[in-house]
């Protein structure tokens, strides 16, 4: 069972992984992730186990570990995320930094607090640096030692009151690993040899290092939920010819709902008064307006452009498509990078291993050479404030959250992190034909038939055949045949006595005790009936009754616009092979492939043979690349799920495809194939840009204090000034066109 926290007050990002890690290693809990961005924490009971008991001891872990948030569970009455009060509570933990500390969620019943307490610490800070001035003034031209020493000590204590107060807090605790009290070890250390000046600069700077990060996570937090804002917070339910404005939660299917003009809508529905222009951009990322008429159908989070619908409610809001979209990107964060995995394990021994080395540093040359300590002691010291990996910590994560908010945005959902980083790996990129590369809107374009056989005969015994089957060639055929036949409903379900759909190669049916057969050849050539064939392209329905052969239909399916154009794109971002994977004659398929670009083609496929096929592709790349197979319908899921990185088509993909996929587009185009790519390998870009800035500084500075070479002012860069920068560096993510 999935039980969902929110941690309100939840500010720092080493905290978070610490509680991640702890209510994983519980043996109730199949699994667990905790997203710092939303705050939210995921955890999967397992089926045996009594869920509140278990509850109990997730509660008594985030407890224990960051004492002082406000725990919420999900599903159990408790008010929306949104409207949540949090606390700004300093980090605590116990290998952790308060520079991981961010602004608190200003909901409007703290907002006032929270800024209040940002005004109080520029106060202190700008209190800090007059007092610091002035004992610069009673020291160098008063040259009063006594006076500026007991002005610096005073301007400390303005400025890091908030980090002794914590670090005497965990002292108690027993946490020595944390940042409070580490950056108080060192800046009292500095007092205790003398160095006033950078005892209380190191503090004042800290302070201003923690509001910029502050300010800069926050940042990223709300550009990160603007892209999340789709969920609509209202449904108008008309009851008894009245409106009435209620929860989209409450509403049920099969109830009647108004969308207004600059509405979203709410739930899934079919429109069943007036027609209208909608933006789907929030949906499918794009921003041109789509017509949709009554009896048509309406996704929730569109929003209505033109005027008033009216709507048939389809699914509840758990299932409609906003909440599908809105569950995918929240779990995605349980479905980590390997670089995200590997800063996780890193910051685990990060901090203990330059805290050891921070006094050998201090201790060793003064024991084995009889060096002077003080001397040693400030190198020592040095180290301690480079001992936090936030810069990683933080910034890393949020990278791959900002790559797949983005990606939602521009209508790719991607279902973990993991997945953008095989993204980037892609070299071969695998298309089914029909829906993918072609519309998938089929319409009859021949009829050709055998001596005798009337038109509307084969469309009677065709339309009967094919009216059980949601193959969208099946709906063709039957919408064809209703036409001629000049009729709505072609059968009786009292006079069926027989159906059967036999994979790839149509369906057989005993209908007022006549066999009818329609489907491709390997149908007729199952069933040993002669058959005629032609060399054009179009897809054909063979027909025969009691084994007797009507003819055949012939359907045509139209390629997509702008498809050789995004072949031509793929290739530019390096894309070395583009094959296309088909059901479908030869001839059909070299047209198709021709008209593309692609590099090759396999035709005349089963689902079987797809799998077989892409196995061998996957085989042939010989782990140069990842391979991404695309495709939409039911039969494309076990492609879909053997591939490397499996995309399903969201439009108009089946569920099995869009369940088995790990990447699923919004829209019927492969267009956005390119812009996944450019997506996946920027944010990978980036996430190493940080890696290499936070562990290239901080090597550098610790290199240097080895020697004596560096201060306590560079330290403080090292730790809290690329922090950040590097959160500063993720927000490139969100703002970069990959178009």
């Amino acid at each position: 069972m999935k039980v969902e926290f929110v941690l309100g007050g939840l500010n720092c990002a080493h905290c978070a992984g610490i509680i991640e890690e702890k209510v994983k290693k519980m043996e109730g809990v199949d699994s667990a992730s905790l997203n710092f961005v939303n705050k939210k924490l995921i955890a999967n009971i397992k089926e045996n186990e009594n869920v509140t008991e278990q509850i109990g001891y997730i509660r008594n872990i985030i407890d224990t570990t960051e004492p002082g948030l406000k725990i919420e569970v999900l599903g159990q009455g408790i008010e929306n995320n949104s409207d949540r009060e949090s606390k700004s509570e300093s980090c605590s933990c116990s290998s952790s930094c308060s520079s991981c500390s961010t602004e608190a969620d200003k909901s409007n019943s703290s907002i006032f607090r929270v800024e209040n307490e940002e005004k109080l610490k520029i106060i202190s800070i700008a209190v800090a640096i007059i007092l610091s001035l002035s004992a610069y003034v009673f020291k160098s031209v008063l040259e009063n030692e006594i006076v500026a020493n007991a002005l610096f000590v005073v301007a400390y204590l303005v400025a890091g009151y908030e980090v002794l107060g914590d670090a005497i807090r965990n002292i108690f605790k027993g946490k020595l690993m944390d940042e409070n009290f580490l950056m108080s070890v060192a800046t009292i250390g500095a007092l205790i040899i003398g160095e006033y000046p950078e005892a209380v600069g190191v503090m004042v700077f800290y302070s201003i290092g923690e509001l910029l990060e502050s300010q800069a996570v926050s940042k990223s937090r709300k550009d990160i939920e603007s892209l999340m804002n789709i969920k609509p917070d209202v449904a108008n339910l008309l009851v008894d010819g009245e409106i009435v404005q209620v929860s989209p939660e409450s509403v049920n299917i099969g109830d009647i709902i108004v969308v207004r003009v600059g509405e979203k809508v709410p739930l899934d529905g079919k429109v069943i008064k007036g027609n209208s222009m909608f933006d789907t951009s929030a949906i499918t990322g794009e921003s041109v307006l789509k017509s949709i008429k009554k009896g048509e159908r309406v996704l929730s989070g569109v929003i209505n452009k033109k005027s008033v619908v009216t709507v048939e409610v389809e699914k509840l809001m758990k299932d409609s498509t906003v909440s599908r979209i809105l569950d995918m990107v929240e779990n995605a964060t349980s479905k980590k990078s390997k670089t995200e995995n590997f800063i996780s394990v890193f910051a685990k021994y990060y901090t203990p291993i330059v805290v050891s080395l921070a006094l050998l540093l201090a201790i060793a040359p003064t024991l084995i050479l009889g060096e002077p300590f003080s001397k040693w002691a400030y190198r020592g010291l040095v180290f301690l404030v480079v001992s936090c990996p936030c810069a990683l910590v933080l910034s890393i994560p949020l990278t791959y959250f900002s790559g797949i908010g983005i990606s939602s945005k521009n209508g790719i959902l991607v279902k973990g992190s993991n997945y953008l980083e095989a993204l980037r790996k892609v070299n071969t990129v695998v298309l089914d034909k029909t829906g993918t590369i072609t519309k998938g809107t089929f319409e009859v374009s021949n009829v050709v038939l055998s001596d005798g056989v009337t038109e509307r005969e084969i469309f009677e015994y065709a339309g009967i055949a094919e009216s059980r089957s949601t193959h969208p060639i099946a709906i063709s055929i039957v919408k064809y045949a209703s036409g001629i036949l000049e009729i709505d409903e072609i059968v009786d379900e009292k006079n069926m006595t027989e159906y059967e759909e036999i994979s790839s190669h149509g369906v057989k049916m005993v209908y007022e005790g006549k066999e009818i057969l329609a489907g491709n050849y390997r149908l007729m050539q199952k069933f040993g009936i002669s058959y005629s064939e032609s060399e054009n392209s179009s897809t054909k329905v063979h027909v025969a009754v009691d084994g007797l052969y009507l003819g055949r239909i012939e359907i045509s399916d139209e390629i997509k616009a702008g498809i050789a154009e995004t072949i031509d794109k793929l290739k530019n971002i390096g894309i070395e092979r583009v094959v296309m994977l088909t059901g479908d004659t030869g001839l059909v398929a070299k047209e198709v492939s021709d008209i593309a670009g692609l590099d090759e083609y396999h035709a005349n496929l089963l689902p079987v043979d797809k799998v077989n096929l892409l196995e061998q592709i996957i085989e042939s790349n010989g782990g140069k690349g990842n391979v991404a197979f695309i495709g939409d319908g039911i039969n494309d899921a076990p492609v879909i799920a053997r591939s490397d990185v499996g995309i399903s088509m969201g439009g108009m993909g089946s569920d099995a495809a869009i369940e088995a996929s790990d990447v699923v587009f919004m829209t019927d185009e492969i267009s956005k194939m390119p812009i996944a790519i450019r997506i996946a390998k920027f944010t990978s870009k980036i996430s190493w840009q940080n890696i290499f800035l936070a562990m290239g500084i901080k090597i550098i500075v610790l290199f240097l204090s080895v020697f004596g070479l560096a201060n306590m002012w560079l330290a403080i860069f090292a730790d809290v000034g690329v922090a950040v920068l590097a959160v500063l560096n993720s927000l490139r993510v969100l703002n970069e066109d990959y178009r």
